[in-house]
């Protein structure tokens, strides 16, 4: 496995991602005219999880369970041995989580959010404390179901949109420690630090930022959690962006990142490219306080409501994590289309970060209320006139509080996830263009209002429509434009 990255550079001048794989598997994709595309977000309540593959172009709504598997992983998963208990899959899994990010003591569980399930269980009572670089949609309703809350603790400089700090995933050490003195030690189970945060644009941190995380959480005593789920993207952009890490192999950034922290979990959705997950730690104490929790929510020990074909796959995609030539291509792709998109006039935020690109949809329909879910919005007109399914990261995104009020987002985003070595260069190139004609045209999308709103978590299930007529609108315009054209 090759540690030894290098750029491509082309005699033309011209700066492209050069793919360091190929394809032997291919699937069908889709691209219905337009006039379906707006049936289909009425039958999905205007809401992009609510739409169908065959509806579907480009699907750029997740990194998890969407990442191209090696052949390697594919091989792996025809030795999979399928004991309840005992199996063998595991043990190699146990293995790689060892050689990998250094703990000794696995708990497998079906994905990262059973992982965060068994955390909050097992830690968060009511009146707890959350201390975190950023939240994730997921962390914060396990979080808040069992009674605790979280404190965001940023430095200011992540909530620019269009920045060149290296490492706006970094947490505010002052703000950390008021935290901390504000709630008591006492009442603050674990401070969580997030590879890479997702919500605010896939922004990393820096291993010096996360060193002093971990020297102030010695100080009172407190453990520190590492969501790795985006851990090897996180360290591709520590060895590009810290002076330190410049000549460091990929294997011994993962380990220093790891070695940092209590306890590490992940999905293995995002980190190995197989579905699966898991919860290690070094700490005996710790293994035993989680242990009882996995039979009751997940299965047995050693699978984990996973299959052992996925267990299998995950401990290949765990060493190949180490391949600087696999994990640099979904963030050299990202780079690629956000450039791409910023040199059209597109507002994205920068710098590129990783999962996805991240479009600025509050800066380009700033004349959308923002309680009419901006992003949301944007979302839905993208995918009309593009047929490229995107998530929103917004407002939407977030939950009422505890009276039934808005919390309105930070960023009001559209992202886009760029998934390892899915996509071809050509189909970038086609988001980049359809991003340029609708950000030029952004005055003809209108808002959304819900006609269905679960109570958790309604991102995924709620149900919109539009206020007003503006998705015809859109569609006469592209019809303008466009002609005939898909």
């Amino acid at each position: 496995m090759s540690n030894n990255y290098q750029k491509v550079k082309f005699f033309s001048g011209e700066n492209i991602p050069l793919e360091l794989h190929k394809a032997r598997i291919v699937q069908k994709l889709f691209l219905v005219p337009i006039e379906r595309r707006l049936e289909a977000l009425k039958e999905g309540g205007f809401n992009t999880f609510g739409l169908q593959t065959t509806d579907i172009f480009l699907d750029m709504i997740t990194d998890s369970g969407t990442n191209a598997m090696s052949d390697n992983q594919l091989a792996a998963m025809m030795r999979a041995d399928d004991a309840y208990a005992g199996s063998q899959s595991y043990v190699r899994m146990q293995k790689a989580v060892e050689d990998v990010l250094g703990k000794k003591y696995l708990l497998p569980a079906h994905q990262g959010r059973a992982a965060e399930n068994i955390l909050a269980c097992a830690y968060v009572k009511k009146g707890s404390v959350i201390p975190m670089n950023y939240h994730f949609t997921t962390t914060l309703a396990h979080i808040t179901q069992y009674g605790g809350g979280i404190e965001e603790l940023l430095y200011d400089e992540a909530y620019v949109i269009n920045s060149s700090h290296p490492f706006k995933g970094n947490m505010n050490l002052e703000k950390l420690e008021d935290c901390i003195k504000r709630h008591s030690a006492a009442n603050i189970p674990f401070i969580r630090m997030e590879a890479s945060t997702n919500l605010i644009g896939g922004q990393p941190f820096s291993v010096e930022n996360l060193r002093a995380v971990r020297a102030i959480a010695d100080k009172y005593n407190i453990r520190l959690v590492l969501d790795a789920s985006l851990m090897g993207e996180n360290a591709w952009l520590v060895k590009q962006r810290e002076p330190e890490f410049h000549h460091t192999g990929m294997a011994d950034i993962i380990r220093t990142m790891t070695n940092l922290a209590d306890i590490v979990y992940f999905s293995a959705r995002k980190l190995s490219s197989s579905r699966g997950g898991g919860i290690c730690t070094n700490d005996l104490k710790v293994y035993k306080e989680l242990e009882p929790l996995v039979p009751l929510f997940e299965g047995f020990l050693t699978y984990g409501g996973m299959s052992v074909r996925e267990i299998e796959a995950i401990a290949v995609g765990l060493y190949e994590t180490w391949d600087e030539n696999m994990i640099c291509q979904s963030p050299q792709y990202i780079e690629y289309l956000v450039n791409s998109a910023v040199a059209k006039g597109v507002p994205m935020v920068t710098p590129p970060g990783v999962l996805g690109a991240h479009v600025n949809a509050r800066g380009i329909c700033s004349h959308i209320p923002k309680t009419q879910y901006i992003a949301g919005a944007f979302a839905a007109a993208f995918f009309l006139i593009s047929g490229v399914r995107g998530m929103e990261r917004g407002s939407l995104s977030n939950q009422r509080d505890e009276y039934g009020n808005e919390t309105f987002a930070d960023m009001e985003l559209l992202r886009l996830a760029v998934p390892r070595r899915v996509f071809t260069l050509s189909q970038i190139k086609y988001v980049v263009d359809r991003l340029d004609w609708l950000t030029q045209n952004s005055r003809l999308i209108g808002g959304l209002k819900f006609v269905y709103e679960p109570p958790v978590l309604r991102f995924f299930m709620g149900r919109l429509e539009p206020i007003g007529d503006w998705p015809q609108k859109l569609i006469a315009k592209f019809k303008e434009d466009f002609g005939d054209s898909l």
